[in-house]
Formats: structure tokens, C-alpha cells, sequence
């Protein structure tokens, strides 16, 4: 249950084994005394020669058990499932718990208007087990609306609420199969126009995921799902190593999990201004990319991911947001805390924003700046320097800065000149880069803040543009074809459209959400 060894990346970073607030991360249930304490748990556990306790993780009795025991044990939960539902890992449910609370701390978008002073999530198939509701609400005191479309799921949902009185008036569940609004279907045929392609051969019609189940009056700091991750039931019992049960509904759809988040992300364009965090967790990497390039597309803000770890099994989170974010305040000088290392991710990125465009972007920017910079193209690395003009004219001028002359001046006293630092860019996987910010000298570490903090807005403003534009011309050359005019969009045109401004691309796709 514990986070097991810690792997590197292709940079060298260690991948996180479990969330620093999980309260598993600093050591793994003692299956020894947990057995002491519940004899029901007993018969679980085995004892070898060494003194070694551990439970048969195969065994779907042995893993129920486990997770009874932990919830009642260390979250003060009464909790149960009948025989083939899915059984849920207590540690890995409260890791992505544990992020959704610091995306909500994060501040990087606005609180919604609520008059509610508690957090307010929404769980997307909330199973029989009701984890998420039960973790969230015991862990954080967060209120929660959990939805599903099974008899059994929803009466055993309601039969976990109701036997935890002190959290059954945070907890609704809810029928997601419930009879669509009129204007709930007039919504799904809005969202169903937008240019979100559904994944390959996905079968329709669509179930109720977020749109016809989320009333028309509510709102939400969140939502989260632990997706069906299979596309076949034969697909899903691959794994001989664990037995967590789980019904058809839970682990099969239509399509596999790129399907269901697909369509989660189509909801989420119909409800953009009903939820500040949309979450889902992927089971495979490989659909992080895609998933990513279509939440972009969507016309997201803000776009998060992380890596869940528990053991030898690994999943990742996507998070996303319509709402504007809140303007940086750049703080320049000594004010700022003393951070000498900054990093941000690039990701979906498109074939023409590989690690070497980036490095010559990055290089421009500073330029730009007439700042002095060295490029090694053979570790994608961009030196910059600053002169002790330049110093003086960021503390004393810089735009923002709130302070006074006089405080300005003081600060020059204890700046040290010469300022420079290193960029370097790292391509994680296709599609992924991350970008590095490494003082070289001692630290002036608000200026370096401050210039970090402009190259990630404008190198994301740019893949943002570029990926807009592209889907303008794609758009335009869609429309014309569908219409018949296809053949009237010859390269004359075509070289028309790749030599217009990125502005017009934003221009366009802002029309176009409002048709």
C-alpha cells in the first residue's frame, strides 16, 4: 500500500509516490496491528517467516476488508459494498483529493459566487462505494452532490451516507438517469456543435453525464470522475495482479475512458460558468495528450495535470477551467521569497512547437528584451544576463512594482548586479515539454520571478494562438467542404488563411462560442 520506490523521469526529477498530505505517504498501513485491533480483519492477513505482515490483494474479500478497515480506522467511516462492485484503494482515492485541494488553494482563477462558504464538489459516478463524498466530506468538511445510473450503486451510495450521520448532510446522490429538461436538450445539441470530435468509433447515443443531472440553478468548485477506463469487459480483467471487483458499468463504456472524458469536456463547454475545476483522472498516459489537445480546443484558461502513485500503479490527473485567471502580481526585489529554481509544463503541443522551436522562442523573447543571451542547442539551454542598467530600470521603473521611490532605492542597495540565469527545455514525452528557470548567480529572485513568469505567459500564449489559428483554418476548411465548396479552397486561399495574424484566429473562435 505504500508508495514504493521513486522512478525518474528522462530529466533526472523523481515522480511523486504519494501526496504529502496523504496521510499514507510517510508510512503504509500496519497490517499487524490494524489485525490486533479488528478481528475481523484477521483471517486477511498473513505473517511471514520474517514477521512480515501482508494481505492477498487477488482476493476481492481480502482488499474489501482492507478498505472497511482503513476508512473506519483512520477517517471515522462506516463503510461497506456488496460482492462485485468496485472496490476502491482508500490511498490512491486520497491523493486526488488531496490535488483537487490544492487546485482550489492555488488561486490561480477567481472563487465562484456562491453564499455557501463550504466547497462544493460533484462526483461523476460515484459507484456503490460513495469514496470520494465520504473522503472529501470527513477529510475537508467539503459537501458533495455524488451521481450514478445504477439501482445497486445508488441504493448502496445512500445505504454508506446514511450510515455516517455526521456526514450525511453533505452528501446528496443523485439519479443521473433522471428525464432531461427541455432546456437541458437544448444545451446537449449546443454542445454537440462545438468542435470537439468525438474519439473513433464511439457508439451513440450518449449517457448523462454533467449536462441533465447538474440543476440549472446549482454551481460547483468542482467536479471529478474516476472514468470507466475499458472499451471491453474482456479488457478489463487483464489484470491478474489485483482484484478490486467492479461491475460493467463501472470499468466498460462505449469508447473506453477517451470517450467518457470526451464527452465530460463537451459538458464542460455547456456548463463553463457552473464549476470553477473540471477534473477527471485517466488511467492511460497515452490519452493524456489527446485528452489535453481537446480540452485546449474546448477554449480552456487554464489547463493542470499531475501523476497519482500508489505502489506500481500509476494515474494521472487533468484538470481544467474556463474562467479567466487572476492577474499575476509581480513583485520585483527582495519582497519576493528566495527562490532560486522555477519549472512550468508546455503541454498538447502541436509538431511546430517541438523542444527546439521553444528554445529559439524562448531565446526571442529575451532578445526581444535587449537582454544578452547565449543558446547551447546541444542541451537546450538559453544563458541570459542582465545588465546593471537593466537592474536598476526593473526596480525602479518596472510597471509592477507597487512601492515608493524612496523603497525603490533602498532596494538597490542590496541588489547585486549582473544577474544571470539559465533556461533549459526538456521534452518529457511527444507533446510534452517542460521549461526550467535556474539562477546562476546569487539570487535577485523577484526580478527572476518576475521574467520567468512573462516567458511562461508568452510562450503559452503563443502555442495557444497557433493551436487557435490552426483550428480557424481547419474550421473554414471543414465549412466549405460540408457545404460543397470545398474545391473552391484552392492554395491561393489556403496560403490566405496561414498568412493571417493570430488575432483574427481569436477573433473568429470568439464569435463562434457566442453563435
Amino acid at each position: 500500500m505504500g508508495g514504493g520506490r521513486k522512478r525518474r523521469r528522462r530529466d533526472g526529477s523523481e515522480t511523486p509516490s504519494m501526496h504529502p498530505r496523504n496521510r499514507y505517504a510517510a508510512a503504509a498501513p500496519d497490517f499487524a496491528a490494524l489485525a490486533e485491533l479488528y478481528p475481523s480483519f484477521r483471517p486477511f492477513v498473513s505473517v511471514s517467516g520474517s514477521g512480515r505482515a501482508s494481505v492477498d490483494f487477488t482476493d476481492f474479500s481480502s482488499t474489501r476488508e482492507l478498505t472497511r478497515v482503513l476508512l473506519l480506522h483512520d477517517h471515522g467511516v462506516n463503510w461497506w459494498i456488496p460482492d462485485g462492485q468496485l472496490c476502491p484503494t482508500v490511498p490512491n482515492r486520497s491523493n486526488y483529493i488531496h490535488w483537487i485541494e490544492d487546485l482550489l488553494s492555488s488561486d490561480l482563477i477567481p472563487p465562484i459566487s456562491s453564499s455557501s462558504e463550504r466547497v462544493k464538489g460533484f462526483d461523476i459516478g460515484t459507484g456503490a462505494n460513495c469514496i470520494y463524498p465520504l473522503l472529501g466530506a470527513s477529510l475537508l468538511g467539503w459537501t458533495f452532490v455524488g451521481s450514478d445510473v445504477t439501482n445497486v450503486a445508488l441504493e448502496w451510495a445512500k445505504k454508506n451516507v446514511e450510515s455516517n450521520p455526521h456526514l450525511a448532510e453533505l452528501i446528496e446522490i443523485r439519479n443521473a438517469n433522471a428525464a432531461p429538461s427541455e432546456s437541458e436538450t437544448v444545451v446537449r445539441e449546443a454542445a454537440s456543435e462545438k468542435i470537439l470530435e468525438p474519439a473513433e468509433d464511439v457508439a451513440m447515443p450518449k449517457p448523462h453525464i454533467l449536462v441533465g443531472v447538474v440543476k440549472e440553478s446549482e454551481s460547483f468548485d468542482f467536479c471529478m470522475c474516476n472514468p470507466p477506463f475499458f472499451e471491453s469487459t474482456e479488457e478489463a480483467g487483464l489484470n491478474p495482479k489485483t482484484s478490486c471487483g467492479g461491475t460493467a458499468e463501472e470499468m466498460v463504456c462505449p469508447g473506453g475512458e477517451l470517450a467518457f472524458i470526451t464527452q465530460i469536456i463537451e459538458d464542460s463547454v455547456s456548463l463553463k460558468n457552473s464549476f470553477r475545476w473540471f477534473t477527471s483522472m485517466i488511467g492511460r498516459k497515452a490519452n493524456l495528450k489527446l485528452l489535453i489537445s481537446k480540452v485546449r480546443e474546448a477554449g480552456a484558461s487554464v489547463v493542470k495535470t499531475t501523476e497519482f502513485v500508489q505502489g506500481h500503479t500509476a494515474r494521472w490527473g487533468l484538470a481544467w477551467s474556463f474562467i479567466a485567471p487572476k492577474p499575476r502580481k509581480i513583485v520585483l526585489g527582495s519582497s519576493a521569497p528566495a527562490k532560486k529554481h522555477h519549472s512550468f509544463m508546455l503541454q498538447g503541443l502541436r509538431r511546430e512547437h517541438g523542444a527546439f522551436q521553444i528554445l529559439k522562442s524562448t531565446e526571442a523573447f529575451f532578445l526581444a528584451s535587449n537582454l544578452s543571451c547565449k543558446t547551447d542547442s546541444s542541451v537546450f539551454s538559453v544563458d541570459v544576463t542582465l545588465s546593471d542598467e537593466q537592474i536598476e530600470a526593473a526596480i525602479l521603473h518596472g510597471d509592477d512594482y507597487a512601492g515608493s521611490l524612496e523603497d525603490s532605492s533602498a532596494k538597490l542597495q542590496c541588489v547585486v548586479k549582473g544577474i544571470s540565469f539559465r533556461i533549459t527545455v526538456f521534452e518529457q514525452i511527444p507533446g510534452t515539454l517542460l521549461i526550467k528557470g535556474s539562477l546562476l548567480n546569487k539570487a535577485l529572485s523577484g526580478t527572476f520571478s518576475s521574467l520567468f513568469s512573462r516567458l511562461e505567459d508568452a510562450l503559452r500564449a503563443k502555442c495557444l494562438m497557433t493551436a487557435s489559428l490552426w483550428e480557424y483554418q481547419h474550421h473554414v476548411w471543414c465549412a466549405g467542404c460540408l457545404s460543397g465548396f470545398g474545391e473552391r479552397l484552392d492554395m491561393t486561399t489556403m496560403g490566405v488563411l496561414l498568412s493571417r495574424p493570430p488575432a483574427v484566429a481569436r477573433t473568429v473562435n470568439h464569435s463562434s462560442d457566442t453563435e
